[in-house]
């Protein structure tokens, strides 16, 4: 018995990863724990990947359908994408070389909500699943699991599965004991109810997950590290872009639209959005909170300097060096930082409640408002669309940032029509590049499109976009929302043909 199992009927199914492995076979449903690179599984995806090679070299197929919190790290998505393992992957991916299956139509992706995971889990929309695989910090002696680095969808894998296997990872801190709050209280319909969350600080559940020792299959221990990628140094556009976007929050607050303390704020993943946190550090605002998916470097550092209070997610999203540095300071972080499972830190009523600020990325925006933020030249797709659709539609405020250009500026991240439309104009209400920023609020179409254009777009294409509205003021089969149906998407076929929008 170790020190991390403390139940003795669950060590006594203590196995090595390749043992656990073959229980999961061929077409099964495998919901694996995992959100932006904290809390996976390392061990038994590895294992599962050699063993899928070594069917293959033995001319028999072994592929299998993958769901998980998020994005996930290399010995999970990576090893099985490499061994051409995987058969169907949702909610969302970021891994390069499942990204190149995927677009070579060798691997099946449904990119979802990330708050709708769960509930169409439970209630069978996508069909049975069969084998759990959550990594976890520690086994108590009574059977409780005490969660890792990220919570996602665990909870639900593990009530919903046929068979669970656990990997135990000592490298995760022990010291994260307690900083959960799993919620059991949800319920299908008619017999949902209000979840009992209003504040962003409230604790509504457990500290643990709970999972009948006798659905256990397998117990793996590891000693891996989660794989945090570092952050660059913020640029000078995301420099620009955090500091139009801290302006903006000052005049609302200016106005009496927001408390001095602002509202609980969300934040996408991103150089960008790390910038936007690093200058809310200088900036007049004081005992702030966020209800968030992520903790990144830049909250971190907000909860260090004590200008956030706490925050809320399911996940961390780290850079080794603030990896390291929460874990050698758990103690000062442990009462102000919550995970929860991501179907209560994502769900649209909660952030309605709590009016949430949602900063999120995007690849480009139209004229009007709508937005891309998975697909590059509408069919290829770069990422999934994560959360930013359930805190967009129901933020107080919903922000889009990116910069005005990408590769070298032969891209323009504000064209004529988005190639592909993750969010629609109503949910967007303010765009910002590092040229300006565009509040969208209240706005008509056409108003729309001048503002963006003359706010956002980049010099270079402003001239172009200027000429495409234009024309389409009086070239259009209607003038509600101005458009050349032969032109919407020549940006975008130029850049396909030729390597870029530049006539």
């Amino acid at each position: 018995m170790t020190s991390r199992i403390a139940h003795p009927g669950l060590a006594a199914k203590v196995t090595s990863a390749e043992q656990a492995a073959s229980f999961i076979d061929d077409h099964m449903t495998v919901g694996m724990s995992g959100f932006t690179g904290s809390g996976y599984p390392k061990a038994v995806p590895m294992a599962l990947a050699r063993r899928i090679a070594d069917e293959r070299a033995a001319g028999r197929n072994l592929r299998v359908k993958v769901w998980t919190g998020a994005s996930t790290g290399p010995e999970l998505d990576g090893a099985l994408a490499e061994a051409d393992g995987i058969e169907l992957r949702l909610p969302y991916n970021s891994d390069p070389i499942a990204r190149e299956r995927i677009n070579r139509g060798e691997m099946e992706y449904l990119d979802m909500h990330l708050s709708q995971v769960a509930p169409m889990a439970w209630e069978g929309f996508l069909g049975p699943l069969d084998i759990a695989v959550v990594e976890v910090s520690g086994i108590t002696a009574d059977g409780a699991l005490i969660p890792s680095s990220s919570v996602g969808n665990n909870k639900t894998w593990l009530d919903r599965a046929h068979g669970v296997i656990l990997e135990v990872n000592r490298w995760q801190n022990p010291a994260l004991e307690g900083m959960h709050d799993i919620y059991y209280g949800t319920a299908l319909p008619p017999n949902r109810v209000p979840i009992p969350l209003v504040r962003p600080d409230d604790r509504i559940g457990q500290p643990s997950f709970r999972c009948d020792p006798d659905k256990v299959i397998a117990v793996v221990e590891t000693d891996a590290p989660d794989r945090n990628l570092p952050f660059a140094r913020p640029d000078a556009s995301a420099l620009a872009i955090a500091g139009h976007l801290i302006e903006f929050f000052k005049h609302e607050v200016g106005k009496g639209r927001l408390p001095p303390n602002l509202l609980s704020l969300q934040s996408g993943v991103g150089n960008i959005a790390n910038a936007v946190l690093a200058g809310l550090l200088d900036a007049p605002f004081s005992d702030l909170t966020a209800y968030t998916e992520v903790l990144q470097d830049g909250m971190l550092d907000l909860l260090a300097s004590g200008k956030l209070r706490m925050a809320s997610c399911t996940a961390f999203s780290l850079s080794p060096d603030a990896a390291e540095r929460l874990n050698a300071e758990m103690a000062d972080f442990h009462d102000r930082i919550l995970l929860r499972p991501q179907e209560i830190s994502n769900h649209p009523e909660i952030v309605r409640r709590l009016g949430c600020l949602a900063m999120n990325g995007m690849i480009e925006a139209d004229i009007y408002g709508n937005v891309n933020s998975t697909h590059i030249m509408g069919s290829r797709i770069q990422n999934g669309i994560g959360g930013s659709g359930d805190f967009a539609r129901n933020a107080f405020i919903s922000v889009f940032m990116t910069p005005s250009t990408a590769k070298g500026g032969r891209i323009s991240a504000i064209v004529p029509h988005v190639s592909h439309v993750d969010h629609i104009t109503q949910d967007v209400q303010v765009i910002v590049t590092e040229q300006g920023l565009a509040d969208l609020r209240g706005l008509a179409p056409r108003r729309r499109a001048e503002l963006v254009i003359e706010k956002c777009a980049h010099p270079e294409y402003r001239p172009m976009l200027r000429d495409y509205y234009e024309r389409a003021l009086r070239g259009s089969y209607g003038l509600q929302t101005p458009m050349l149906c032969g032109e919407a998407l020549a940006w975008h076929q130029r850049f396909v043909e030729t390597g870029s929008m530049r006539p």
